[in-house]
């Protein structure tokens, strides 16, 4: 399970942040002052992995634009000698090798993982939600490579939400066999309170073995003609083993408007160029 590529899922019509969305592809909204989808790729780099493919749709060419180099605007800013805001934008064409494949209908996250099959190949890879911005002293993605290199198995993120938001998620089921450690052995999607089978969810972090192009290529299509991956997970359970590891860290749900407002606040919070006034505001609005 050694990880040398990662998946970027970005090929959604992002309706849940429409109108804002409509245009301006929702992975390029930003957290404060950098697009969401630019905080997944840090993450990616930051875990050790320097090529990644993105999925994605029709009109969203501005995601690669913005990975691209901008000769223009970098002479711009070196003229007016502006070299911290050069070596920003440098960054961004500079973290990773992004190549792209296009999901040509929106038929579910199984169905766009199984868009890369080619390009993947036949080694373990990654597979990240750009919705679930995962601010973590130690990259998420990070955290569970080690764990997939020291189980060698497949391995997705989990955290701990309260017992009455369960109808909002994947949870899964299962033992726990180590700190923070889960060996899977089913899934429910977006149960009632009532037949939850835990507390841990499944977020958008996924280590996934080249089985898996396999096992969606047989699936049926589910809910809405959609392939669900999660139909996928249940099937890697049923073969073998499959971990979840609750990482260290906090998610924001970029796709949400609450997630994406206390996104906005946690980072600001720590930004030095706002933290203080951002912090005496919030106190005026709430004393």
């Amino acid at each position: 399970m050694k990880i040398k590529k990662a998946v970027i899922l970005a090929a959604g019509f992002g309706t849940r942040m429409l109108p804002a969305s409509k245009v301006v592809p929702k992975e390029l909204l930003p957290v404060l002052d950098t697009p969401a989808i630019q905080l997944v790729v840090e993450e990616i780099a930051a875990s050790g992995i320097s090529d990644i493919i993105m999925v994605i749709s029709r009109g969203k060419g501005a995601l690669l634009d913005h990975f691209a180099p901008a000769p223009e605007l970098e002479r711009f800013l070196a003229q007016r000698g502006k070299h911290e805001l050069l070596e920003v934008v440098r960054k961004t064409s500079t973290m990773a090798r992004i190549a792209a494949v296009e999901q040509r209908e929106a038929l579910g996250i199984g169905h766009a993982v199984l868009q890369v099959k080619e390009a993947v190949g036949n080694e373990p890879f990654a597979v990240l939600l750009p919705d679930d911005i995962c601010d973590c002293p130690r990259p998420c993605l990070r955290q569970l490579m080690d764990v997939a290199e020291e189980r060698e198995a497949p391995v997705v993120a989990l955290m701990r939400v309260a017992r009455a938001e369960v109808s909002k998620y994947g949870i899964v089921e299962g033992p726990q066999i180590a700190p923070r450690l889960y060996r899977m052995t089913g899934m429910v999607e977006k149960p009632p309170v009532e037949q939850a089978p835990s507390e841990m969810a499944i977020i958008g972090r996924y280590l996934l073995p080249p089985e898996i192009f396999a096992i969606l290529e047989r699936a049926r299509p589910g809910h809405g003609g959609e392939i669900q991956l999660t139909d996928a997970l249940l099937e890697l359970a049923r073969r073998g083993d499959l971990y979840g590891y609750e990482f260290v860290g906090a998610r924001y749900d970029m796709g949400d408007r609450l997630g994406f407002l206390t996104a906005q606040i946690a980072y600001g919070l720590r930004h030095p160029q706002t933290a203080d006034k951002l912090r005496s505001y919030l106190k005026s609005i709430l004393s």
